[in-house]
């Protein structure tokens, strides 16, 4: 984790640096549009402020208070951060459609351009370095926070753009239109960060995880791993928690029974980067299964294996046995051989 506090640590320190130089700009240039940016990069300092704050405390380890840990705050700070960009976009649009009524100079505008672009470089590069960090250390914080840096980096680019349309045509409407334009965008990045931190507090299934886990098990299968359901995934902060049933012969002892389960947990663990905490409810077999069970020498089978299962996202994230699951597909015993 202290690797992560130095990452948003500068994050936070370059954003003061940009935000305070883009205001200068502004009084520079008078441009709507450059305060537009500007106020951005208000909300870019505080947002990672906050971050570092949840960084910190999603590190701490679980207590009796918080048996989970306290990885959530990570979504709770996405959110914020979401917030205030959504906010941020709301005062550039108002700021903007006061612009068309009380329209301001512009002046100075090669040296405004000339900032701007050198913090919309540092702010792009900045937000490629923590997105790639993110997915090393499986952080929502330094996601939110770099996907942030880059949507101020293309506005930016748009922003400069449109200042050099300015500069050749001295329309002055142009200005409030890319400040109108960058307002709506910047409301819509909000969105969608909005979007993804309530999804995590509110315990959404993370879907590319849970086909991650799938693949895995799929490929390193074994026969008395008879089936595997109601498998979800869920994220807290930088780890993860997964719960599966899984059937198993019911001829096995509790001692079998603890091997396979482990024997899972292990799997997962191992080809997973990220830390998993696992936990597996085993059901017995039922004679309804024996049509798709892979188990060789079978002292109870009631029938031959007649389908082999490719194990999917729908049949695994289902609540039921896979016998359910086929019926719901339409499949009939002894009709057919096809493999799903």
């Amino acid at each position: 984790m202290k690797n992560q506090r130095n990452i948003i640590l500068l994050s936070l320190i370059t954003g003061i640096v940009l935000m305070l130089a883009k205001f200068a700009a502004y009084f520079i240039t008078r441009s709507n549009a450059v305060f537009s940016d500007a106020l951005e990069s208000i909300v870019n300092v505080v947002a990672s402020g906050f971050a570092f704050y949840s960084i910190y405390l999603s590190s701490l380890p679980k207590d009796e208070n918080h048996p989970y840990g306290h990885g959530k705050v990570e979504f709770f700070s996405a959110f914020l951060e979401g917030g205030l960009i959504f906010i941020a976009g709301l005062l550039i649009i108002g700021k903007s459609i006061y612009g068309i009524f009380f329209p301001e100079e512009i002046q100075k505008i090669l040296d405004g351009m000339g900032i701007l672009a050198a913090a919309g470089i540092i702010n792009y590069m900045l937000g490629v370095y923590l997105i790639r960090k993110s997915r090393t250390f499986h952080s929502m914080t330094l996601y939110a926070d770099g996907k942030h840096l880059q949507t101020d980096a293309y506005s930016t680019l748009g922003l400069l753009i449109g200042l050099g349309l300015y500069y050749l045509t001295k329309v002055a409407l142009i200005d409030v239109l890319l400040s109108l334009g960058i307002g709506l965008y910047i409301l819509y990045s909000g969105y969608i960060l909005l979007r993804k931190s309530i999804g995590g507090l509110m315990d959404e299934s993370d879907r590319e995880m849970v086909t991650n886990v799938i693949e895995i098990l799929q490929r390193n299968r074994k026969d008395v791993w008879i089936d595997i359901h109601n498998l979800r995934v869920q994220r807290y902060g930088p780890s993860l928690h997964i719960d599966c049933h899984l059937t198993l012969p019911n001829y096995y002892n509790l001692g079998q029974v603890h091997d396979e389960v482990s024997a899972i947990d292990q799997l997962v663990d191992g080809n997973i980067e990220v830390p998993t905490e696992f936990f597996i409810h085993a059901d017995p077999c039922l004679p309804q299964c024996c049509h798709y069970c892979r188990v060789k020498n079978c002292p109870i089978r009631s029938e031959v294996q007649s389908v082999d299962l490719h194990w999917d996202l729908t049949m695994v994230t289902k609540n039921q046995k896979h016998f359910d699951s086929l019926q719901d597909k339409g499949f009939q015993k002894g009709v057919s051989n096809e493999v799903f």
